[in-house]
């Protein structure tokens, strides 16, 4: 079993231990698993999508963009040098050669937790309305 999924195990248990009402845990159960995928979606879209929409890419950083101001600040930050390994790296890395399966990875698992509580989090809310 995953983290993500013994994470929203323990959660479950611990809402109907809470809240034993049916309805609500049938509302939870509905809002947890439409914010897990939409979670899911948008951790994957932002590693797909981020670094570009933040100017960095395939033929280096563009000029004037969000990413062109950070390397300026890590370069000054640095005297001069951008740290190898630092997050203007790592985005210029994934903007020029496309993120790895880890990194879509762990996007997704993040996404689908913090979606997952958000969606049960809504979802017990109009139970209570």
């Amino acid at each position: 079993m995953s983290k993500v999924s013994a994470i929203i195990c323990i959660t479950l248990i611990a809402y109907m231990a809470i809240h034993p009402s049916e309805a609500e845990v049938d509302d939870w159960i509905v809002g947890a698993a439409v914010g897990t995928v939409a979670g899911v979606a948008a951790g994957v879209a932002t590693v797909a999508f981020a670094p570009a929409a933040l100017g960095f890419g395939a033929l280096g950083i563009t000029s004037g963009s969000i990413g062109a101001g950070m390397m300026s600040s890590s370069a000054i930050a640095g005297s001069g040098g951008v740290a190898a390994g630092g997050i203007v790296a790592t985005l210029q890395s994934v903007g020029a050669a496309g993120a790895s399966c880890a990194a879509y990875t762990t996007a997704a698992a993040a996404g689908g937790a913090a979606g997952g509580a958000a969606g049960a989090a809504a979802g017990g809310a109009f139970t209570s309305m």
